[in-house]
């Protein structure tokens, strides 16, 4: 298994898989998008994940829709031993009913969608994010936001919100309202990602006592071209986040096993991380 940190009294590993690639949504292209939709049948999704706990991921994070719940069920099912964290599927017209449905799959914890999450905060009505939380409590679990806006996350703390932990991206790609891809054919063309977003984002990871889960490390692939910026992302976003943080990154499987690669080398990254601490 993979160095792990305590996430709200669950064992964790550093190394989280993430969902992204399993419903489309690749962040570069509607064309990748629809290469990973016909890639990810339900029988290679269940391989991923097999694989996953193999090279030594506990823990898997995706949307709770009712694709990726059937999948997380059906890993169960074959004696399945992963971990679950779920994010709310904001199309859904009742997030309250989502998370009551979430909820009978036994995942980890849930946090709010990342998107709708700063939506609602460019539209003035964050405060109602917090409902959802209370929400996720009723429920018995960890309840976190998601958002790739790092003032999101100082208001949070700043106004005591009963947060258990953070999904921080390391690219605000919300710099204004921003549609889903689905429904949105021009949505990736609004993604932007220069180089000073992640040390503004690690910068309030680092201020937060709470877990926080760092994912789009890698820039949605532009920062994983080859083998040496792979690694240099996983290095460079273990080196900002807190020493009981995680990082989370979607794989893609289909032209080479990137779960044993991005294993091994977080796995080696964090050997030497631990030998260089005084």
């Amino acid at each position: 298994m993979l160095p792990t940190v305590d996430f709200c009294g669950k064992a964790v590993t550093r190394l989280i898989c993430g969902g992204n690639p399993l419903s489309g949504y690749s962040h570069v292209s509607r064309e990748l998008d629809w290469e990973m939709i016909e890639y990810y049948s339900m029988p290679k999704i269940q391989a991923l994940l097999d694989d996953c706990w193999q090279c030594g991921i506990n823990t898997f994070q995706s949307r709770g829709d009712r694709h990726q719940m059937r999948a997380y069920l059906e890993h169960r099912q074959n004696g399945g031993k992963l971990q679950w964290i779920a994010q709310t599927a904001s199309e859904f017209a009742n997030i309250h009913g989502n998370i009551r449905e979430i909820a009978r799959y036994e995942p980890i914890a849930i946090y709010h969608h990342g998107t709708h999450t700063d939506n609602s905060w460019h539209a003035g009505k964050i405060d109602g994010v917090r409902d959802y939380l209370k929400s996720i409590h009723d429920h018995g679990l960890p309840a976190g936001i998601g958002t790739h806006i790092p003032e999101v996350v100082r208001y949070a703390e700043e106004h005591g919100w009963e947060t258990d932990f953070y999904m921080c991206c390391f690219y605000n790609l919300a710099r204004g309202y921003k549609a889903a891809p689905a429904t949105d054919q021009n949505a990736y063309a609004q993604d932007k990602f220069p180089p000073d977003d992640p040390a503004r984002m690690s910068a309030v990871v680092r201020q937060v006592a709470k877990p926080c889960i760092a994912f789009k490390i890698m820039a949605a692939s532009r920062n994983c071209r080859t083998p040496d910026s792979t690694r240099e992302a996983f290095r460079s976003a273990f080196e900002q986040i807190k020493p009981g943080d995680m990082v989370d990154v979607g794989m893609f499987q289909k032209h080479k096993n990137q779960v044993a690669e991005n294993c091994g080398m977080v796995r080696e990254i964090l050997a030497a991380s631990a030998r260089a601490a005084p």
